[in-house]
């Protein structure tokens, strides 16, 4: 019974290790390292974010059609927790049931791209996640109303 006390404790530890790393890394699970830049005008002006790419097959093909140039995109509000707008081409979907935070990116029904301000449910695709903004700054920044946004591979 000692060996198995002995096996448990190294596992709890080596479980913590791992955790502690996740956390310090600040890369939250399901995260690749591919950054994107997304340019917005609003009313609220001309505003430079910063995302990361989710670790789907999704994103990848987000990323490959953002490789060949970037992507324009004119987004308007829908249900006063998003911006929506049509993608040139269709994506693979990896659609699961997600409850949306402020600044995640969705891929919703393969061609339309949105940027949560505040929270949805639904089944979806995860693409990326705004980086460094709180709920009311990315808010402000996506104003009220119809944006444009420019999607681009970070250089």
């Amino acid at each position: 019974m000692r060996i198995g006390k002995k096996i448990f404790c190294i596992f709890l530890i080596l479980l913590c290790i791992t955790a502690a790393y996740a956390t310090e890394s600040g890369k939250t699970e399901g995260d690749s390292e591919m950054k994107i830049t997304i340019n917005i005008t609003s009313g609220s002006g001309n505003h430079t974010i910063t995302a990361t790419l989710a670790d789907n097959s999704s994103a990848k093909a987000f990323a490959e059609l953002l490789s060949k140039g970037p992507v324009s995109v004119d987004m308007q509000d829908y249900g006063s927790f998003e911006k929506v707008g049509d993608l040139p081409s269709s994506l693979p979907r990896n659609d699961t049931s997600i409850t949306t935070e402020p600044g995640d990116i969705i891929l919703y029904q393969g061609n339309k791209i949105t940027i949560y301000y505040n929270t949805n449910s639904w089944n979806f695709t995860r693409l990326g996640k705004v980086e460094g903004l709180t709920p009311a700054e990315l808010r402000k920044i996506l104003g009220k109303g119809n944006v444009k946004a420019v999607f681009e591979l970070t250089k």
